[in-house]
């Protein structure tokens, strides 16, 4: 995070930067993921080039308050071209001590720390092995921090409501959205509108959420906390239409354009295996274009399903992770004895067997290129980048 001028306006001044990474960490239960999508998808509109690391627990459901239970978002955007969600963060969101723990070896020295107090508890820090208390003794020291009492603030911005407490404690991450967005001048109608569309059937949530999210921009600006607001200009892009987009997204709609494009139906044949589940979600929606998706009762049943389709002169598709393609490769095998056609996925996760389903990983090359019994070699596609990937593409 560079500064290159202080403009004075009204209130703090403002620092022009030409990039930063941030990272928003908290329990799998504080809604991290839906606050660095807001925050992403404003940066989007704002016209910076961005670029996205969601990082989900591996368990499932790991009690609240604990290491394993820390989810994270990190967003690197910028005015100029970028190719990479960064490596460490320049300001790091925390909004328990886990994620503080999980994250701060992460924050180079001088990085912005701001911390949600109200969870810093005597309860919660034992749990995670904080003998005291770090934001009351100098372990702290080496990084610019701003504590910041989120869930005592959002209930007071939503009294008389009549929300209970435990509704209201749970638009802190909005809080921490608004913040955000005072801090780095991002727009704030399309959340607003977001909110009033994801809680249409609850407008009392709607409206305390977006309550919860002006009193986190109406903190910044009126405290005396934050003595500089920072200003990341729009990035020079080519004129377009651009949208925001997954991989898994991606690649759905690229299969529907190679088989509208063949003139072959499409077929997925698939078991739900994270972090591939997302191309038989998005597939399923799509039946207006002729795609047809079945999912399987295992993974042996998935592929066998698109082989058979691709017998019948369908466009025969399975997606798995790397557990899954060990499941398939006989039936890899068959395909090339029989020299059908057979569009593989895999959507890589890391570790060995089952793996860490939530944990993205390029580890599964060498199983894609040789794990298969005999002569029955397959051309394989491995994209490193999403630029690699259409360039690769027939």
């Amino acid at each position: 995070m560079t500064g290159e001028a202080i403009e004075e306006k009204q209130g703090a001044p403002v620092e022009r930067i030409s990039g930063v990474v941030i990272r928003i960490a908290g329990d799998s239960g504080d809604g991290m993921q839906l606050t660095g999508d807001r925050f992403t998808s404003e940066t989007a509109a704002y016209g910076n080039d961005l670029s996205t690391l969601p990082d989900f627990p591996a368990e499932i459901r790991a009690p609240a308050g604990t290491l394993p239970g820390v989810s994270a978002f990190q967003l690197h955007f910028a005015d100029h071209d970028i190719l990479t969600p960064g490596d460490a963060p320049d300001v790091l969101v925390a909004m328990n001590p886990a994620a503080l723990m999980a994250n701060i070896g992460d924050l180079p020295q001088g990085g912005v720390l701001i911390v949600n107090s109200d969870e810093f508890t005597k309860r919660n820090l034992s749990k995670v092995g904080y003998d005291a208390n770090p934001l009351e003794n100098e372990s702290l020291a080496a990084y610019q921090v701003h504590s910041v009492a989120m869930a005592t603030l959002a209930r007071g911005a939503l009294e008389g409501t009549g929300l209970s407490k435990k509704d209201a404690d749970r638009s802190k991450n909005m809080f921490a959205l608004g913040l955000l967005c005072w801090m780095y001048n991002r727009p704030t109608e399309g959340t607003e509108r977001f909110l009033r569309e994801k809680f249409a059937r609850r407008p009392d949530l709607a409206e305390a959420n977006i309550l919860s999210f002006k009193a986190g921009w109406n903190y910044g600006e009126t405290t005396e906390a934050f003595s500089v607001q920072y200003e990341v200009k729009p990035a020079t892009l080519a004129p377009g239409t651009y949208r925001n987009i997954t991989g898994n997204s991606a690649l759905s709609l690229g299969l529907i354009a190679a088989s509208r494009r063949s003139g072959l139906p499409l077929f997925l044949g698939a078991y739900p295996i994270t972090p591939a589940s997302d191309i038989l979600h998005e597939l399923s929606k799509h039946k207006r274009f002729g795609v047809r998706t079945f999912q399987a009762e295992d993974e042996i049943s998935g592929v066998g399903a698109a082989l058979g389709a691709s017998f019948g002169g369908a466009l025969g598709v399975t997606s798995t992770s790397g557990p899954g393609m060990a499941l398939k490769a006989e039936t890899i095998g068959l395909a090339v004895s029989l020299e059908l056609p057979l569009v593989v996925i895999d959507v890589q996760r890391a570790g060995p067997s089952t793996g860490m389903p939530t944990k993205t990983e390029q580890a599964d090359l060498l199983m894609a290129l040789y794990a298969r019994s005999g002569e029955s070699p397959v051309a394989v596609l491995a994209p490193g980048t999403p630029w690699e990937s259409s360039e690769i593409a027939p």
